[in-house]
């Protein structure tokens, strides 16, 4: 009998052991969870919406869970204080002008909340910090925005079934383009002829390529008039001896108008020779006495020579001339 009660005792006590044993793993693994036994830094954040978060909702820092909810209580008017238990180990990367916004884990999970990092420049957060909390934009905002892109699609979809209706009765320029076929051949040739005018302004182009390369050709005549000093010298002396030959033709010109002008006069001989018929006539017969007169004076030298007086000097005369003659030879 009393073996039998020691048995007893011996399994109950085997099984409160095992029972204790899984009791205090049960705590240590929802405590892990839940970070109970890890340091950790209270900060805050006032809402004016929270959309349902509660007590015990995680807190997310980069997509990893740093903490969780401990309280939401409401404070002022509207607004909603909610604070908020973050690992210690990751104090170093939040900083103090980070910001919390409200979201969801998945598509329809719990409510949780994000923290994001803030600028390096600022410091830490510290514990009993109050973090910027962002607005979160209400599922009554979505639909109302939904609502109004429907409206307005509506409205495109109204407007673009009046274009289309006013189009197909050829009220307009595309509807014209549509219903009248003289219009469309025209507008088909107009885009010939911009095509033709763009291939020729192609073609130029190149042609205006290639002149431009054969300018830019080293040694050419180009290059060296754009280049070479010394030809660029001379062009330009050449130039100015042009103007020179220029301004001496101009000169000339300027006395030959003059030459002319004096000669169209009767102030001086030549312009009473060709403008005066009186004294050209005079002076056409005195030329013809003045030869006739010379005539005379040779036939009277010819009897001269043939005179016995004088026959001995032009004999001597002759004579002197053909020694010297002989002598020049």
């Amino acid at each position: 009998m009393a073996t039998t009660e020691n048995r007893k005792a011996i399994t109950v006590g085997i099984f409160l052991s095992l029972g204790l044993i899984i009791f205090i793993l049960g705590v240590f693994t929802l405590g892990g969870q839940q970070k109970s036994f890890a340091k950790s830094i209270k900060v805050s954040a006032v809402f004016d919406d929270v959309a349902g978060l509660k007590k015990g909702n995680d807190v997310w820092f980069s997509g990893v869970k740093v903490g969780n909810i401990t309280s939401i209580h409401f404070v002022g008017t509207q607004q909603v204080d909610v604070q908020m238990k973050v690992d210690q180990s990751v104090q170093q990367f939040i900083h103090r002008n980070a910001g919390v916004h409200i979201s969801s884990d998945g598509l329809i999970g719990n409510k949780i909340i994000v923290i994001d990092g803030g600028s390096p420049q600022a410091p830490e957060v510290q514990d009993g910090n109050v973090l910027q909390a962002e607005k979160l934009t209400s599922t009554d905002d979505m639909l109302k925005t939904l609502q109004q892109n429907n409206q307005n699609l509506l409205a495109i979809t109204s407007d673009f079934k009046l274009l289309s209706h006013k189009i197909l009765q050829g009220k307009g320029t595309v509807g014209t383009l549509l219903a009248d076929s003289l219009m469309g051949e025209q507008l088909r040739k107009s885009m010939s002829n911009l095509q033709a005018a763009t291939t020729s302004a192609a073609h130029l182009a190149t042609e205006l390529d290639k002149f431009s390369n054969k300018m830019n050709t080293k040694g050419g005549f180009a290059d060296k008039m754009l280049t070479d000093t010394v030809i660029f010298s001379r062009i330009k002396a050449s130039i100015t001896q042009l103007q020179q030959a220029a301004a001496n033709a101009s000169t000339l010109t300027d006395n030959l108008n003059k030459a002319s002008d004096k000669l169209n006069s009767k102030d001086n001989a030549l312009g009473v020779l060709l403008n005066d018929p009186k004294s050209a006539e005079q002076i056409k017969s005195t030329i013809s006495y003045l030869q006739q007169s010379s005539i005379k004076l040779n036939d009277d030298l010819e009897a001269a020579q043939h005179n016995f007086l004088l026959k001995g000097f032009f004999k001597d005369r002759a004579k002197a001339k053909a020694d010297s003659l002989k002598r020049k030879k």
